[in-house]
C-alpha cells in the first residue's frame, strides 16, 4: 500500500512538538504480545469461568454475594486482555500478530463466557424480590451492587430462554460485529485521488475542514463523495442493512417495542427525555446554528455556503502550533484552578506514561480515553491522542483527561461492575475539562485585547458545540427513519434519506448551504453501525453545559457535588445524578438552556465582536 505524504508531514510535526517521548507504558498489562502471561492469563480466565458455574449456577439465592465478587474478577481479567490488545492495535492497526491474538482471544472468550456465564444474568433475574432484598440486608457486596443487580432485573421482559442467550453470546463475534469490522477495514483502505497525491479519508477530509480556500475544499469535498458513491456506499448500504436487520430481528424476538428502546434502556433514561432532548435541538438549537452559519459565510464572504465551508477556519484564526508539553501544563492549571482532585489524577497519569500522542502514519486516528479496573482493583486509564498543536488539539487534551479523570474516581468508589456510566453521561467529565480549559484560553484573550484571536477561538468552539450536538441529532434522525423503514434500503433510498434529514436541520438548499456533493456522506459515519450510539453526544455536551453554568449559582458546594457525580459512575440514572443540582432532564427548559448557555451566549458574542471588526450581520 503507498504511503500517504501527509502522513509524513505529520510526523514531522510531531517531532517538532515534543511528542516523540509522549507513549504509553502497558506494563501495568504485559510485557509484549510474546509475554507468556497473556495466553496463561487467556486460560485461567476460561478455567475460571466453569469454577464459577459450578459453584454458583443455582445457588444464587444464597451465595449472590460471593457470586459477585469473583464474577468481578472475571470481568477484571477480561478487561485486561482485550484492553491491553486493543490499545496496542490502536498505536499500529496494520499488527497482524495484534489482529490475530485479538480475534483468538475474542472467539475463545465468547464462547466460554455463552457457556459458563449465561447462568448468572438469567438467575439475577429470577431471583424473587424477597430473596434479593433479604441478601441485600446481610451482605454488604450484594448491597453495594444493588444498582447492578436492578439494572440487571429491568431487563426480565427481554430476555430470551438460557439456550437462546447461550447461543447469542457465543456467536456474537461473528454478528453484526463482524460486519462493522469488516466496514471499517474498507474504509481504512480507501484512497483518494487528490493534487497529485493518494490519500486517505483522514487525510483528504482535513483538507476539506482545513484549508483556507474555498475551491480547494469543494474540490476535495466533490472527490469524497466521487469516491463513496462509485466505490463504498454499495458495501455500506450492505453492512448497514445487515446490522439494522439483525437488530430488528432481535428486537422482535425480545418484545422491544421500538428501535431505540434498548439504547435508551441502557443509557437509564426514559423515552420522554429522549425526546425532550431531540425537539429541543430541532426547535431551539437549529435555528441558532443557522444563524451562527451565516455569520461564519459573512466572514468568509461566501453566500451561500457550500457544504465544504462548514467547519472552515475563519480568515484570521491563530494557526501557531502549541508544544506538547505548553499544552499539557495549560489544561493541568485549567483544571488545577477548578479542582486540585481532578488535577491530581491527572499529573498522576503523566507521571505513570498513561498518554500517548505521537502521531505516525500506522496509528488509529482521532482520540479516545479508557478506564478500567484490573486484577487486585487496580485502577488506571489511558488516554489516546493524535496531537499536531492546534487549539483543537489541546481541547482534545482537556476533553480526554476529563474522560480519565471520571473514569479513575467511578473505578475507586464502585468497581469494575458500575464503573462505566452510560454514553449519556460518559461524556460529562470530558465536556466540562474541555470548557474549563476553553474558558481559561479565552479569559487570557480577553484581557489581551486580541478582538480576532478571541473570536476565532469562540467561532471554532461554536463549530465543535454545534457538531456534537446538532449534527449528531441530525444524524439520530436519520438513524430513526432508517430503523423504522422495516425492509433493507437501497444506497439510492439511503443518500434521499440522508439529505432528507440534513436539510431538516440545516435548512433547504440555497437557505444557508449548497449541498451539492454530499449526498453519500453518510456512507462513512461508523457509529451507524453502533446502532443509536450518536445521540448520546448531543445528549451530553448538552447536559454538562447546564451544569457548567450552575458553579456561580452554587459557588464553594460545586465541586463536591461534581466529585461525587463522577464517583457515582453506573450507580445511579440521569435524573439522580443531577437532582443534587437542582437539575431534571425530563423537562424541556433543562434542555433549552443547555442550548442558551452554550451556542446562544457564544454566538451572541462573536455577534458582537464580529460588529467590533465592521462585519455586517446578516439577518
Amino acid at each position: 500500500m503507498k504511503e500517504a505524504k501527509g502522513n509524513k508531514v505529520k510526523q514531522l510535526k510531531s517531532k517538532e512538538l515534543g511528542t516523540e517521548e509522549i507513549q504509553w507504558d502497558l506494563s501495568v498489562f504485559y510485557d509484549g504480545l510474546d509475554d507468556p502471561q497473556l495466553d496463561r492469563d487467556i486460560q485461567m480466565y476460561t478455567e475460571q469461568c466453569k469454577v464459577f458455574s459450578t459453584s454458583f449456577r443455582g445457588n444464587l439465592d444464597t451465595k449472590l454475594g460471593d457470586a459477585l465478587i469473583v464474577y468481578r474478577e472475571l470481568r477484571e481479567l477480561s478487561a485486561k486482555i482485550f484492553v491491553y490488545l486493543f490499545l496496542r492495535l490502536s498505536v499500529d492497526v496494520n499488527d497482524e500478530e495484534a489482529k490475530t491474538k485479538q480475534d483468538e482471544a475474542e472467539i475463545t472468550l465468547s464462547e466460554v463466557e455463552g457457556e459458563y456465564l449465561t447462568f448468572f444474568a438469567l438467575e439475577i433475574i429470577d431471583l424473587s424480590e424477597d430473596v434479593l432484598q433479604k441478601q441485600i440486608e446481610s451482605s454488604d457486596v450484594v448491597a453495594h451492587h444493588q444498582p447492578y443487580l436492578e439494572d440487571i432485573r429491568k431487563e426480565k421482559p427481554y430476555v430470551l430462554s438460557e439456550e437462546v442467550e447461550t447461543i447469542v453470546t457465543q456467536t456474537s463475534p461473528f454478528r453484526s460485529s463482524s460486519w462493522s469490522s469488516f466496514y471499517e477495514e474498507i474504509l481504512a483502505d480507501l484512497r483518494f485521488h487528490f493534487q497529485d497525491k493518494e490519500m486517505s479519508l483522514i487525510e483528504i477530509l482535513n483538507i476539506v475542514s482545513e484549508s483556507p480556500h474555498a475551491k480547494v475544499r469543494a474540490e476535495a469535498l466533490r472527490v469524497v463523495n466521487g469516491v463513496l458513491q462509485k466505490n463504498f456506499s454499495k458495501l455500506s448500504a450492505q453492512t448497514l442493512n445487515m446490522v439494522v436487520g439483525q437488530k430488528r430481528f432481535f428486537d422482535k424476538k425480545r418484545g422491544y417495542t421500538h428501535p431505540m428502546q434498548t439504547r435508551n434502556i441502557g443509557n437509564k433514561i426514559s423515552d420522554e427525555i429522549v425526546r425532550a432532548l431531540h425537539s429541543s435541538v430541532e426547535e431551539k438549537a437549529a435555528p441558532l446554528m443557522r444563524r451562527f452559519y451565516k455569520l461564519k459565510g459573512a466572514h468568509l464572504g461566501i453566500k451561500p455556503m457550500s457544504w465544504s465551508d462548514r467547519n472552515a477556519p475563519m480568515p484570521f484564526s491563530d494557526s501557531t502550533k502549541t508544544p506538547y508539553g505548553d499544552a499539557l501544563e495549560m489544561v493541568i492549571n485549567a483544571y488545577s484552578g477548578f479542582s486540585p482532585t481532578l488535577a491530581d489524577i491527572i499529573q498522576d497519569m503523566v507521571s505513570n506514561h498513561r498518554i500517548d500522542a505521537h502521531v505516525t502514519s500506522s496509528r488509529m486516528d482521532g482520540a479516545f480515553s479508557y478506564s478500567m479496573v484490573l486484577p487486585d482493583s487496580k485502577t488506571t486509564s489511558l488516554v489516546f491522542l493524535n496531537y499536531l498543536g492546534s487549539n483543537r488539539d489541546i481541547m482534545t487534551l482537556a476533553h480526554e483527561l476529563g474522560h480519565s479523570a471520571h473514569g479513575m474516581l467511578a473505578g475507586r468508589a464502585q468497581g469494575l461492575l458500575m464503573q462505566h456510566t452510560g454514553m449519556v453521561v460518559a461524556e460529562t467529565a470530558s465536556v466540562f475539562g474541555e470548557m474549563t480549559t476553553f474558558n481559561a484560553i479565552k479569559n487570557k484573550l480577553t484581557k489581551n485585547g486580541n478582538t480576532q484571536a478571541l473570536l476565532a477561538l469562540i467561532m471554532g468552539k461554536l463549530d465543535d458545540i454545534i457538531n456534537t450536538s446538532v449534527r449528531q441529532v441530525s444524524f439520530s434522525f436519520f438513524e430513526q427513519e432508517v430503523h423504522n423503514a422495516g425492509k433493507r434500503l437501497s444506497p439510492k433510498e439511503l443518500c434521499e434519506i440522508w439529505m432528507k434529514q440534513t436539510k431538516r436541520l440545516y435548512g433547504e438548499d440555497g437557505d444557508v448551504f449548497s449541498y451539492k456533493d454530499t449526498d453519500s456522506l453518510w456512507s462513512y459515519v461508523g457509529h451507524f453501525h453502533r446502532p443509536f450510539y450518536v445521540y448520546a453526544y448531543s445528549f451530553g455536551e448538552l447536559l454538562t453545559h447546564s451544569l457548567y453554568a450552575q458553579q456561580e449559582r452554587l459557588g464553594e458546594k460545586f465541586e463536591p457535588l461534581y466529585i461525587d457525580m463522577l464517583s457515582a459512575g453506573d450507580s445511579k440514572s440521569v435524573s439522580e445524578l443531577l437532582k443534587p443540582f437542582d437539575l431534571d432532564p425530563s423537562n424541556p427548559a433543562f434542555w433549552d438552556n443547555g442550548i442558551a448557555v452554550s451556542i446562544e451566549a457564544l454566538l451572541n458574542e462573536a455577534e458582537q465582536l464580529s460588529r467590533e471588526m465592521g462585519v455586517t450581520i446578516p439577518v
